[in-house]
């Protein structure tokens, strides 16, 4: 970035600090350090995380939970600085900012339902490998006729869910005939879009007006919009596109992270065999690419195995196992938190109207 550019940040976020001399000298400094505080807390949470996204870690269902947790935790101090300021709200220009932020909200929680439509999706595969892996099961000793078949209808079955093909329109139409929070017509491309529509970094005369405010809420709506399309990254859902426009200003400090991780993840949709995939999440893939190999393996016009296909079965079969206990651990935790991530943002959304009604009306 040029260093006009910077220049240009560090003169705004020093805006408030100006303002101090010019007001009451006790409630604008702890206004002051309650929202440095809450700057500090993002860039941390996503330092955190974009260290821990390597290659091996990388849009899993447990990087993905803290993803999750961290956007909770700046949701819950986005809730209190707005509680704590309540009557800046009603002022000009933040009456504008916060309205804003809400409508952009209430499309979050539309893309929150489309993901849990997608991890019931996936739960449904879940159960499919279960029934390949008891019929694969070496422990009850050489596999016979019945096992085989069993086995390749499953992994048939399972294999047309993800209909990896040159048509991707089947595969958009097989989850829209599977979700049913969202109409058919829905989109999460176009739903990312609204919530990334338009956001801009406020202008100085805002962040002086609002002492400060206008950038905490410039902050909250970046991360919800990047938290929501991770999810769509990630998750099987209706219409998923991942070309949403993103420029964070690198004077934020939680702007150089998330874009890091933003790259990552770009970077990660790329790769040859993730490019028509239904979803990012790394146990997602791992499915696919065992479950694919398995029935170039398994010929269910042939019930015998060959030595080494034997063995290379066995191997598959162990790598879908782990693939079975990581979604075990991890698949109904992760949805409670998408559940706990809608039901926080209506929290707060409430909260805040409740008050400014109240606020208003003493007025």
């Amino acid at each position: 970035m040029p260093e006009t550019d910077l220049s240009f940040g560090r003169s705004l976020l020093s805006l408030r600090r100006d303002q101090v001399h010019l007001m009451d000298p006790t409630e604008p400094m702890s206004m002051e350090v309650e929202l440095d505080s809450f700057q500090r807390q993002v860039a941390e949470k996503f330092i955190d995380l974009n260290a821990s996204a390597n290659d091996d870690e990388l849009l899993s269902l447990e990087w993905i939970g803290k993803l999750l947790d961290s956007f909770l935790c700046c949701q819950e101090e986005f809730r209190v600085i707005i509680f704590n300021h309540k009557s800046q709200l009603l002022k000009q220009p933040m009456d504008r900012l916060i309205e804003d932020y809400f409508e952009r909200s209430v499309k979050a929680l539309d893309v929150c339902n489309a993901i849990r439509d997608g991890i019931e999706l996936i739960g449904q595969w879940q159960k499919l490998i279960e029934i390949v892996l008891c019929a694969l099961d070496a422990s009850h000793g050489q596999l016979g006729e019945g096992e085989i078949h069993h086995s390749s209808n499953s992994l048939a079955q399972r294999n047309r869910s993800f209909t990896r093909n040159k048509d991707n329109n089947q595969h958009t139409g097989y989850l829209r005939s599977l979700s049913w929070s969202v109409s058919r017509s829905w989109s999460a491309a176009k739903q990312l879009q609204g919530i990334g529509n338009n956001l801009a970094t406020p202008r100085a005369s805002d962040v002086m007006a609002t002492n400060g405010l206008a950038l905490t809420v410039y902050t909250m709506t970046s991360i919800l919009l990047f938290v929501m399309w991770v999810l769509v990254a990630a998750i099987p859902c209706q219409d998923r596109g991942l070309q949403v426009h993103f420029y964070f200003p690198r004077h934020f400090q939680w702007a150089v992270p998330v874009m890091s991780l933003h790259d990552k993840i770009m970077d990660e949709s790329k790769k040859r065999d993730k490019k028509k995939a239904c979803g990012l999440l790394k146990e997602i893939n791992l499915m696919e690419k065992n479950t694919r190999m398995l029935s170039e393996l398994i010929d269910s016009d042939n019930f015998s195995l060959t030595d080494d296909n034997a063995l290379e079965v066995k191997e598959r079969v162990e790598e879908l196992m782990q693939v079975r206990e990581s979604m075990k651990e991890g698949l109904d935790p992760f949805e409670r938190k998408v559940r706990d991530v809608f039901h926080r943002i209506v929290r707060s959304r409430t909260e805040a109207l409740d008050s400014l009604g109240k606020v208003h009306d003493q007025e």
